[in-house]
């Protein structure tokens, strides 16, 4: 079969006209102030950093001219399945750091990559192609419809729980429950949800470890230490911050993990209460785009489960992070997204944010092409395709077109 390159060529001429600029431009300032304060701590980590940033663009741009509505049928599944595996194999032959196994290494290569990361993109893709195939009706989803769905986020949860890794765990299971809030759920169905979750709290308590016991206990009574040192630093830092001589907390390793789950506290300390709410609100502006977007496209379940995903996402990494380090939530291994030093979590966002992108760009043109195919193949004057049926998925547009040529 012969290359249509100049179908090619306009696919590709497809992406600048479309491009979501603001979205990429407000990320552009997480990434420097991050960079400026993890240069401040370790020289080594910014070269690193600059290391991430380079292939989370290359990733950034792979991911934007992927024809995704045309392979992820396929492509969904297949991931969703293959992390799933890798999350199994953890268990068998994980490398264990800081008593979590959590980590497989990269035979040969001396590198590990953590399942638990790339998951989050499998999932949140396996909902949007399972909700693109079967929408919600007007009223939301059901009891059956919701029980099938959260099979797709409480695998993963169970198996990255076990590692342990609660913190991530329940991130994951927080954004795709907030994935389906957003796509409509019957309001009985969460009803009921809250109604267990309550009852099994207790029970769930008991199968914590010691140290997850500890750290609720912490967080209850007095703040543990690394709270402590985080409050110092914040406070230290009062409205404007301190020059980076004068940052005491963090030059002289008060201040633990200051570049990637302490690094917010870094910021108090270093640009003050200032600083702080400056990143805030540039997270807050963020997370509003993801959800107009989301509202936008709301007929496109696609780019609506995408744009909400990522969004619940930040939301929740962010909360948890911030609220973490004031003695507000109980300490985890939670990073602050697009902000803390470190790789698989950059590159991963990197790559949803071109899912997205990709998929906003190319939303009229596949339409256009997949209208069509379909209209050609019709006999007679062309049936007028309405607009709200532009936003169906391309096989219940077919099954219209053909009931309206047989007169049904």
């Amino acid at each position: 079969m012969d290359l249509d390159w100049k179908e090619v060529s306009n696919y590709f001429k497809t992406l600048p006209k479309n491009f979501n600029y603001l979205l990429v431009l407000q990320i552009l300032p997480l990434l420097v102030i991050s960079s400026i304060l993890v240069k401040e701590i370790n020289p080594a980590l910014f070269t690193k950093q600059m290391t991430y940033y380079v292939v989370g663009a290359m990733a950034f741009l792979l991911a934007v001219f992927i024809p995704w509505q045309k392979i992820l049928w396929w492509f969904a599944p297949l991931s969703y399945l293959f992390n799933l595996l890798l999350l199994a194999a953890v268990d068998v032959a994980g490398k264990t750091i800081l008593g979590a196994r959590r980590w497989l290494p990269i035979p040969g290569t001396g590198l590990t990559i953590q399942p638990s990361e790339f998951i989050k993109v499998s999932v949140i893709l396996m909902l949007a192609w399972l909700i693109h195939r079967n929408p919600p009706p007007k009223e939301g989803y059901g009891f059956i419809d919701f029980a099938k769905l959260s099979v797709v986020i409480l695998i993963p949860f169970l198996l990255i729980a076990k590692e342990p890794d609660l913190g991530t765990a329940l991130v994951l299971l927080l954004t795709g429950y907030g994935v389906l809030f957003l796509v409509g759920v019957k309001w009985r169905v969460w009803i009921s949800v809250l109604l267990l979750a309550t009852l099994s709290a207790p029970i769930l308590y008991d199968h914590l470890h010691d140290y997850q016991k500890k750290r609720i206990a912490d967080f209850l009574g007095k703040p543990s230490y690394h709270v402590q040192q985080a409050l110092i630093a914040i406070g230290s830092g009062g409205v404007t911050g301190k020059p980076k001589e004068e940052a005491t907390q963090t030059q002289l390793k008060f201040l633990p993990i200051s570049s990637s789950d302490f690094i917010f506290a870094y910021l108090g300390e270093r640009f003050g209460y200032r600083g702080m709410l400056t990143v805030i609100v540039l997270y807050i502006l963020l997370i509003i785009h993801l959800l107009i977007l989301s509202h936008i496209y709301g007929r496109d379940y696609l780019i609506k489960t995408v744009a909400g995903g990522l969004a619940f996402l930040i939301f929740i990494y962010m909360n948890v992070n911030m609220f973490m380090i004031i003695g507000m939530a109980p300490v985890v291994g939670v990073p602050l997204p697009m902000f803390s030093h470190g790789g698989t979590s950059f590159i991963i966002f990197a790559v949803f944010f071109g899912i997205l992108i990709n998929l906003i760009a190319f939303k009229r043109y596949f339409q256009y092409n997949a209208d069509a195919k379909i209209t050609m193949q019709e006999k007679g004057p062309l049936k007028k395709v309405s607009k709200e049926d532009l936003y169906l998925p391309r096989s219940i547009r077919e099954r219209k077109l053909r009931q309206d040529k047989e007169g049904l």
